[in-house]
């Protein structure tokens, strides 16, 4: 005999699993919802170090994407052979460093230590004379365990996997989305409910335009420093002025930091020529960064995000300490996205709201 629906909601009043008590069942709703934002906070820092790869990834994927739209300027031809052609582009470089510039630059690498520990002794001596009480066995004490925190937290980059393996799926992961980034929104945006997905695509969408943008002001700075510095260093006979221009390039994709890095290792050597050569490598250090903060990088903030610099140290500082090198290098990509996640969130509200201030390209990605 069925049960008729009185039997049935009374069997539920009796069950010992139901809250009888409404105001109970509400607190213990709301417990179930905080353990549940708790798990997931717990989720995140257990798996930080991947989710620091897969944002890697989509870095590395941003800059194949923007070379393989310009080419689709000049080149009508299918999305996947654009993007083959910008990797081929890119290892070709690597392999015109590696065979043209690789014995030149190995040989001012072997040097490079040697210089730098002659002249911070020199430097040291020059503090003495100054007055200043500085012991060079806690100032070697102090470098020492700098290098092995840092050494610590790089090793937290790769897990168990090592940072090279790190690195290669960073590649991986990174080519695979750029052949096909649709693919991949897309399956993003199943995983939501269907009213937030248009909203996610309009907020995916501008998340891509402002990476590229960003990408594309970091690799003309890395370009114009690296250049511009070779080719000052040289015509004036500064000693490793390749390895030098290299190591300016690279560390330009780290804003404040890199340049700050960058500077004090070309002065170092420089001064290791003379005063003169000292004196002409803060002439050159102060015009490449002059050159490219006040006319390359406000070009490309223009048509992109435009972050504090205060803000930018900060992030560095704390990616930095939580992830090493990694986390350094993407700290600013990743302050870039959270504010234009921001940015996106406010105008949604305002137009719920029905803000008459809000842009006119709210309902757009770019």
């Amino acid at each position: 005999m069925a049960k008729t629906p009185t039997d049935k909601d009374t069997d539920e009043r009796r069950s010992p699993t139901r809250i009888a008590n409404p105001e109970l069942r509400y607190e213990a709703a709301r417990a179930l919802v905080w353990a549940a934002v708790v798990g997931l906070i717990v989720l995140a820092i257990y798996v930080s170090s991947a989710l620091l790869v897969l944002f890697g990834a989509m870095v590395f994927a941003a800059m194949l994407d923007g070379g393989a739209r310009l080419l689709d300027r000049v080149l009508p031809i299918g999305r996947r052979w654009r993007v083959g052609i910008v990797l081929l582009l890119a290892i070709a470089f690597l392999y015109w460093l590696v065979t043209f510039a690789g014995q030149q630059i190995s040989q001012e690498a072997a040097l490079f230590p040697e210089v730098l520990m002659r002249q911070g002794q020199l430097l040291l001596e020059w503090l003495r004379s100054r007055g200043f009480a500085v012991d060079q066995a806690q100032l070697q004490d102090m470098t020492g365990a700098i290098m092995s925190g840092v050494e610590t937290v790089t090793m937290m980059i790769g897990g168990a996997f090592g940072v090279v393996t790190t690195v290669v799926l960073i590649l991986i992961i990174g080519i695979y989305v750029a052949m096909e980034p649709k693919l991949y929104e897309r399956g993003v945006a199943w995983m939501l409910p269907r009213a937030k997905r248009d909203e996610f695509h309009v907020t995916a969408d501008r998340m891509a335009y402002t990476m590229r943008r960003l990408m594309a002001g970091r690799l003309i700075g890395m370009f114009v420093e690296g250049v511009f510095t070779y080719i000052l260093l040289a015509w004036y006979g500064v000693p490793m002025a390749a390895l030098l221009a290299i190591l300016t390039g690279l560390l330009a994709f780290v804003p404040n930091i890199g340049a700050f890095v960058s500077g004090v290792l070309m002065v170092l050597v420089g001064f290791s020529g003379g005063v003169e050569m000292g004196l002409y490598t803060i002439f050159v250090y102060i015009f490449v960064q002059s050159f490219d903060g006040y006319i390359v990088i406000p070009y490309i903030a223009r048509k992109t995000v435009d972050l504090a610099p205060a803000l930018v140290l900060g992030m560095q500082l704390i990616m930095g300490l939580l992830f090493g090198i990694l986390g350094l290098f993407l700290a600013d990509p990743l302050l870039a996205m959270i504010k234009v996640l921001l940015e996106r969130r406010s105008e949604t509200v305002a137009a719920h709201e029905g803000d008459p201030a809000l842009p006119a390209n709210v309902h757009t990605g770019h």
